[in-house]
């Protein structure tokens, strides 16, 4: 089978890490007899030094074609003090509107060959940390209009606009609830219906979607509360589904207690045409170029691009599978390093991936 795959490799350790998870994707294209054809654009910071803007019109024209796109990181203090509309951020927040990519699936899982890494008290981890964040991507108060600053009665005034759909809403609980199938059968929906509007649409357009999915067991729960409960007992959450802002927040708590960015990946995907497939973590400027970086996060974001972009799911076991023993087997970049352990860097973490590939 032959795939287009674009690759995006942006600022910092993104072209370090980019390389492990392209040699793994060669080594499974081997293994298992398909051919992936890769392309390379530019994003982010590489872009904006490149072309001045964050995303450039042929970005976008190459991601079209695609059949995946392969994200590393974005991003950096060098860029800092551009305009808003011109940061490295604005990169990835464009590539996701012009794809139409309005799911975002991020896994926590905490690895029993990692249950030293986890933040969480002993007993609570025990329990198990196994759930995927379905956080609708492309609404809400990041992409909501009217927005701005102006002035008022003299006074500085910032504001954004909060803002779903019922059709946005209902295509994000679809999703939410097909994963949940493929899982452990339940999905928690995260709002604050006891104060935004917004949120009771929300609230509503899930129960009636729910209708469909009388196998799948719902439950709801206010954003402050799912908060402290992640912390609590994570092990109660199978799916979470959630809008923009809050699906930012969990997914990123979710993922820090597990013990490191540095082995989460994540999928964002649309009703049709390629989605985007990025480790969760960011650019790590202060140790680029020093093969510190944990290319594990990029490696597992492969498999899900095997498994969700191209129905690989044979392929994408194999990959997991090379990551735990590799795991297993002792070694460990600095992010996860422990006692007794082999450490390191990036390049040969690839490399003992690749081995048990």
């Amino acid at each position: 089978m032959k795939k287009n795959i674009c690759l995006l490799p942006g600022d910092g350790i993104g072209p370090e890490i980019i390389v492990q998870g392209i040699n793994v994707l060669k080594a499974v294209g081997k293994k298992f007899g398909h051919e992936f054809l890769f392309s390379e654009a530019l994003l982010g910071g590489a872009a904006i030094d490149a072309t001045g803007e964050p995303l450039p019109a042929e970005t976008v024209r190459m991601c079209r074609e695609a059949d995946a796109v392969f994200l590393a990181a974005v991003g950096g203090p060098k860029w800092d003090n551009l305009a808003p509309e011109k940061r490295p951020e604005r990169g990835i927040l464009g590539i996701r509107k012009e794809l139409k990519l309005f799911a975002n699936l991020r896994p926590a899982l905490l690895l029993p060959e990692l249950a030293g890494a986890c933040l969480l008290r002993s007993d609570i981890a025990a329990r198990g940390l196994d759930l995927i964040v379905v956080r609708e991507l492309t609404g809400d108060v990041y992409f909501g209009v009217p927005r701005g600053q102006e002035v008022r009665e003299g006074q500085r005034v910032g504001f954004n606009t909060m803002l779903y759909s019922e059709e946005e809403v209902q295509r994000i609980a679809i999703v939410a609830f097909e994963t949940a199938r493929k899982r452990r059968n339940k999905v928690c929906s995260v709002e604050k219906s006891n104060v935004l509007e917004t949120s009771r649409l929300w609230k509503e357009v899930v129960l009636e979607t729910h209708k469909q999915y009388s196998d799948v067991t719902l439950t709801h729960m206010y954003i402050d509360n799912a908060a402290m409960q992640l912390v609590r007992d994570p092990s109660q959450f199978d799916v979470i589904l959630t809008g923009n802002i809050f699906g930012d927040i969990l997914s990123d708590e979710a993922s820090v207690i597990t013990g490191s960015l540095g082995m989460l990946p994540s999928a964002s995907l649309g009703a049709s045409g390629p989605g985007l497939f990025e480790p969760i973590h960011g650019s790590a400027p202060d140790i680029a170029g020093q093969d510190k970086a944990n290319p594990l996060a990029t490696i597992l974001s492969a498999a899900m691009l095997l498994r969700l972009g191209f129905n690989m799911d044979t392929e994408a076991n194999a990959v997991e599978k090379a990551v735990r023993t590799a795991l297993a087997d002792g070694f460990r970049t600095g992010d996860i390093m422990e006692n007794g352990k082999t450490l390191v860097g990036c390049q040969e973490m690839g490399e003992k991936v690749l081995e048990r590939l």
